[in-house]
């Protein structure tokens, strides 16, 4: 892949940019993403490194007009003001061409946005912010080693709406050590008080390389059992339809017209920039993981592009793909897009998994569309599994 034309497997050039961030005040306990301890970092050096590959990326495969951007961590808004102005006017500078209605995201943890910080952010084409807030118990917080409480909740809320940010989305989780159905259910009142356009809700899953696993493997890891578990995903299936958000992904729950369109992205199979230490990028049915070590990838940038692998993905691999992030999806697959992508009908590759599914109620078809039905979101990896490695030959 070393023409300056590289364009998207759909004949367009990419519209969706995925940044990272890897820096954090801490580590908390249960994550396993590319992030370091902030202190001691050389962010600027970072960030400069970050701008090398931007420029780049772009003279490789020159970008069209750009939908949605993504900042993610670590904890972006950790960088101080003056940096976050820096890195902002990088992004505008290499991408030039903006959607007028473009989703512009950045992640951030309460606490670390304050309103000079915000301002800034919003001043350099941030439209959307995305707070890990994960529980409103100030005794759960401490125990998965996040550094804000409920107050820094409201308190960054405020301050980004009185900057004029309000496409806010607030992540809570469940499944946490010591977390009670009714936890939740605490959790879910406070976070729909905020009335926010956008939640996502995510169960805690115990990854290798993080203390949990260590606790977990000591029998130390205080989890709720699965009967409550499930119980405590019903609850928030029913609470947030009733109060009026679309499950339009299996832990993404939105008021209409305000779902995550860079996440739609991903789960739609379309091309989309990775930048920064650890980034994943696809593009052209192309897929790469950049260097992941901060020192390491400030180093690669200087003499290229911060590779780590860079791989063709099959078009077998890439059907695959589509069905298993596509059926994340409540609005599910359609045979209309796979053609798009594929020029070949959904039926004639996965119409043994799709029968298998149907049948036992796992899925549902309206037309050409099959999603997963109420009972297949309880089971969605199930499903999921049964299109890896489905395809032999094709």
């Amino acid at each position: 892949m070393n023409t300056a034309t590289n364009t998207a497997h759909n004949g367009r050039p990419p519209e969706a940019v995925y940044i990272h961030i890897p820096f954090c005040t801490n580590k908390c306990f249960y994550c396993d993403f590319n992030s370091y301890v902030l202190k001691d970092q050389p962010v600027m050096d970072y960030l400069h490194a970050l701008d090398r590959e931007m420029e780049l990326t772009v003279q490789h495969t020159p970008p069209g007009v750009i939908k949605t951007i993504f900042v993610g961590g670590g904890t972006p808004t950790v960088l101080k003001p003056d940096e976050m102005a820096y890195f902002l006017q990088s992004v505008r500078r290499h991408f030039p061409q903006w959607d007028e209605n473009i989703e512009f995201s950045m992640e951030a943890n309460p606490g670390t946005t304050d309103i000079d910080k915000l301002r800034v952010m919003k001043e350099g084409g941030v439209n959307r912010v995305s707070f890990g807030v994960q529980a409103f118990q100030n005794e759960l917080l401490s125990g998965i080693g996040r550094i804000h409480d409920v107050n820094d909740v409201y308190r960054s809320l405020e301050n980004a709406r009185a900057v004029g940010l309000d496409n806010l989305s607030l992540d809570l989780m469940f499944g946490l050590p010591n977390q009670t159905v009714d936890m939740l259910r605490e959790s879910i009142d406070k976070a729909l008080a905020l009335d926010l356009p956008h939640y996502s809700i995510y169960s805690l899953k115990v990854e290798e390389n993080t203390l949990f696993h260590t606790l977990f493997n000591k029998n130390k890891l205080p989890l709720p059992n699965e009967e409550d578990e499930l119980a405590m995903y019903l609850l928030l299936m029913s609470t947030m339809e009733a109060a009026g958000y679309t499950q339009y992904e299996i832990s993404n729950f939105a008021k209409p017209g305000l779902e995550s369109r860079h996440n739609i992205t991903y789960w739609r199979n379309e091309d989309y920039y990775g930048l920064g230490a650890g980034a994943h990028g696809y593009v052209g049915r192309q897929r790469h993981m950049n260097i992941k070590g901060v020192n390491p990838y400030n180093e690669a940038s200087r003499s290229g592009l911060p590779r780590l692998d860079s791989f063709e993905i099959s078009e077998q691999e890439a059907m695959e793909d589509f069905m298993m992030v596509g059926l994340r999806m409540r609005e599910g697959v359609s045979d209309a897009a796979f053609r798009s992508q594929f020029g070949k009908p959904l039926e004639a590759v996965f119409a043994a998994p799709l029968h298998k599914m149907l049948k036992a109620g796992l899925l549902e078809q309206a037309g050409d569309t099959y999603r997963l039905s109420k009972q297949g979101i309880l089971f969605g990896n199930d499903v999921f599994g049964e299109f890896v490695g489905a395809l032999t030959e094709v």
